[in-house]
């Protein structure tokens, strides 16, 4: 998604299977706004497509589409974490419009995982990109809306926003808490660890907590959005 501007600059990313309201169309632009979550911008009309209900959601860093249900067939896709898929199972394979995704990569939506902080590591590496959701890259705000997806909890798409998430928390620091700076959000994923997209290392990182303290300060806000 781009924002309106003259350079076009990207502001957010639709998944594969995550919807779009158009409102308006300029030429081989829509504007409109994503269905989860209502962030407002242009896409190209030709990314655009009818797609069913999801029944599935990758759960892995990435998923393989395949032409035929075998991982020895062409690759027809590569799906980041959070793609919806609309589909039947078939033994060992999810059968899709578009080809063939394996099962032990995927969740029934209707399934929320249970430790979003787990699925966060598993991002780990992935390179920094400005306005990503895991096309090509992911940003902070980004593997926080992602990862606390999977586990049933819908945030908004920017740090700012969720900074008004959950609760407010306070006393010791647990494993799935957002700890926020001006323009800036991380995951605990212990009491001395976190694991956050960052600019600094140009990826996603786990490291102590400590450090990025002293590389940024004291959060200015803590939210508590897990039971």
């Amino acid at each position: 998604m781009l924002s309106a501007d003259s350079k076009g600059t990207r502001i957010s990313q639709l998944l594969p299977g995550e919807g779009f309201a158009v409102l308006e169309w300029s030429g081989d632009w829509a504007w409109g706004y994503s269905a989860h979550d209502r962030y407002v911008g242009y896409v190209r009309a030709a990314a655009l497509a009818e797609t069913a209900e999801a029944t599935h959601i990758v759960e892995s860093r990435t998923a393989l589409m395949f032409a035929e249900p075998s991982s020895r067939s062409a690759v027809a896709a590569v799906l980041p974490m959070g793609s919806r898929l609309a589909g039947r199972v078939d033994g060992d394979f999810l059968e899709t419009g578009d080809g063939f995704v394996a099962v032990q990569q995927l969740r029934p939506v209707a399934e929320a995982i249970a430790d979003p902080v787990a699925a966060a590591e598993r991002l780990v590496d992935t390179p920094y990109l400005w306005g990503g959701r895991g096309i090509g890259g992911i940003d902070c705000s980004g593997l926080v809306q992602v990862v606390f997806g999977l586990a049933g909890i819908a945030l908004p798409r920017d740090s700012d926003q969720q900074r008004t998430a959950g609760r407010a928390a306070d006393g010791e620091i647990r494993r799935g808490d957002l700890l926020f700076w001006d323009d800036h959000v991380i995951i605990a994923s212990g009491g001395d660890r976190a694991v956050h997209a960052n600019g600094h290392w140009m990826r996603t990182i786990e490291e102590p907590l400590d450090v990025i303290i002293a590389r940024l300060g004291e959060p200015v806000a803590r939210r508590r959005v897990l039971p």
